[in-house]
């Protein structure tokens, strides 16, 4: 069996959702600093369905908003605590900046936002503060209150592996921010991503909530610890979708994986509905280096694709764009 897809040549309830789904990647990580509540916020404003958190620790267990536990290039941290400064290995990969888990949240308090890549907008550089993830919590229950819509919170655990193998899990207070909100329950509108496997296998243990299985290249981080985690190319098969569907709700693959960048169509999403899964994938940018060559640089006709292709869900950098390539 091959162990990829083959290319071809050419709100309140689960049930609510609408379908493809507009996720703002990070908030609307175009426009603003991501995992900020201003991103988050204009991602609602801009059309969203979703917004997503990536959740790493500190290190008084707080879940927080940003994209890596490391913060050097997402925050002006290099300023505030240059002393911090350490190298770790993450994953298997020596890394060397400023570390979420050797902050207390009340640090954490006092460092503003920037935006990580030079060719977008530096002025809202040092406005913004980092989030909880109660916080975007109490904000999606609040602007879907005013918007007389349900907005959906789309957290992903990063590096669970790593922050259990230090005394910070991420699953056990994820689970209780969610119960402190009233979601923890099948018909919420949260969906939990993870690239790695036994953590999402765990959670499935402690919480109804969708969780999805993020697919990209390579191997799942905790697969270096347990060998009976298969690869992403071994997900990729009938039978390993099937094994995914036994955990996950749906899976997240990297966009390629469904639309390579210059032509064709793979069977993944017809493969993974067959296996009873949900297909979301990211992630959609306006800027032309990461648009698929046949798209001529216009990302709305690439959602416009993707949604061709059957897809359930689009995580966005830009979710006014793709909201409107989508709904028009």
């Amino acid at each position: 069996m091959s162990g990829t897809p083959s290319v071809s040549a050419s709100s309140s309830t689960m049930a609510a959702d609408p379908t493809p789904l507009v996720i703002a990647h990070r908030g609307a990580s175009g426009h603003r600093p991501e995992h900020t509540l201003e991103a988050y916020t204009l991602a609602v404003h801009m059309g969203a369905d979703y917004i997503e958190p990536d959740l790493v620790s500190t290190k008084d267990g707080v879940l927080v908003a940003r994209h890596e536990n490391e913060i050097g290039g997402t925050t002006d941290v290099a300023q505030r605590f240059p002393d911090r400064k350490v190298t770790k290995r993450i994953d298997g990969d020596s890394i060397t900046g400023w570390f979420t888990e050797d902050f207390t949240l009340a640090e954490l308090r006092t460092l503003r936002a920037r935006e990580r890549l030079n060719f977008r907008d530096q002025s809202y550089n040092g406005q913004f503060s980092i989030p909880t993830f109660d916080e975007v919590l109490a904000l999606a229950d609040s602007l879907g209150r005013a918007k007389g819509r349900v907005v959906g919170v789309y957290p992903e655990t990063k590096h669970p592996t790593y922050f259990r193998s230090i005394g910070l899990a991420l699953e056990q207070p994820l689970v209780a921010s969610l119960a402190r909100a009233g979601w923890n329950r099948a018909d919420a509108p949260v969906f939990i991503q993870s690239f790695e496997v036994m953590n999402l296998r765990a959670l499935k243990a402690q919480t109804p909530v969708r969780l999805i299985q993020l697919i990209a290249g390579g191997s799942p981080a905790d697969k270096a610890q347990n060998a009976d985690v298969p690869t992403y190319e071994q997900m990729l098969t009938v039978e390993g979708l099937r094994d995914v569907a036994r955990y996950a709700y749906g899976i997240g693959p990297e966009k390629r994986l469904v639309l390579p960048m210059e032509r064709g169509e793979t069977t993944l999403v017809r493969d993974a509905h067959a296996a009873g899964l949900k297909v979301h994938i990211w992630t959609l940018r306006k800027e032309a280096q990461f648009i698929g060559s046949r798209f001529a640089g216009d990302v709305e006709a690439e959602a416009r694709a993707f949604v061709a292709a059957g897809v359930d869900g689009v995580f966005a950098d830009h979710p006014d764009l793709v909201a409107r390539a989508i709904r028009n």
